[in-house]
């Protein structure tokens, strides 16, 4: 059974009604990155900064995955499918999806501030200011900030190395270092680019076919190409 790898970003979850933090109109329109979204803010805002992912976990609660995060999920029918996301909502694993790594955290997930290790799900959308640990200290969002490093890349390189096919989709290629997991495909993999922009791709060097479309729109289509194909 032929593996595939699907890398997805916050487009994937933009069709479910869920703001891009890059785009226009976008999350970092509305918020400083400084304020929300750094180790400093934490300290600084604590308030400020749980309040912000109280809100994204809210939002995330009352959407619905799409036919995008749908269609990855049913690929599982035909091929070996690991997903590598950027997104920190749960709508792939709603959907479906058996075997997905987040890259930059999870929302439903909070940590001790004392051991990156001590990891607790959240009940409901709201985290308390005082919310401690386990351990005591006080709890924080599973949020990879932006400073730190991304405890799960290692992992996603080793799936992304395993992969036949490698699927990228919703993404801008712009955050590293997520972007560069393209780069560990092996050579001769192809590399299947759903995005209704265009992300810069000059540099990956497998062979590279581009559907112009949104997430939940593109990601069937391939999804049916690629199952005509396995058969």
């Amino acid at each position: 059974m032929k593996k595939i790898v699907v890398f997805s970003g916050a487009g994937v979850s933009a069709d479910s009604g869920l703001a891009t933090f890059r785009d226009a109109d976008g999350l970092w329109a509305e918020y400083r990155i400084e304020d929300v979204c750094t180790p400093e803010a934490l300290t600084s805002n604590r308030a400020l900064v749980v309040g912000f992912y109280n809100k994204r976990r809210r939002e995330m609660l009352a959407a619905e995955p799409n036919a995008g995060h749908r269609a990855i999920a049913a690929l599982e029918t035909h091929f070996d499918v690991e997903v590598v996301t950027q997104n920190v909502d749960d709508l792939h694993e709603r959907a479906g999806s058996s075997h997905v790594t987040h890259l930059h955290g999870e929302l439903m997930r909070l940590r001790s501030e004392r051991d990156p290790e001590l990891i607790v799900p959240v009940e409901g959308w709201e985290q308390p200011l005082d919310a401690r640990a386990p351990d005591g200290a006080l709890l924080r969002p599973h949020i990879v900030f932006f400073g730190e490093a991304v405890p799960m890349f290692d992992a996603a390189v080793r799936i992304v190395s395993r992969a036949d096919i490698l699927v990228v989709v919703g993404t801008s290629l712009a955050v590293y270092p997520a972007a560069s997991l393209v780069r560990y495909a092996r050579p001769e993999v192809p590399v299947y680019v759903v995005d209704p922009g265009h992300p810069d791709t000059s540099w990956i060097r497998n062979p590279l076919i581009f559907i112009h479309k949104r997430a939940a729109e593109g990601m069937p289509e391939l999804a049916e190409l690629l199952q005509r194909e396995s058969v």
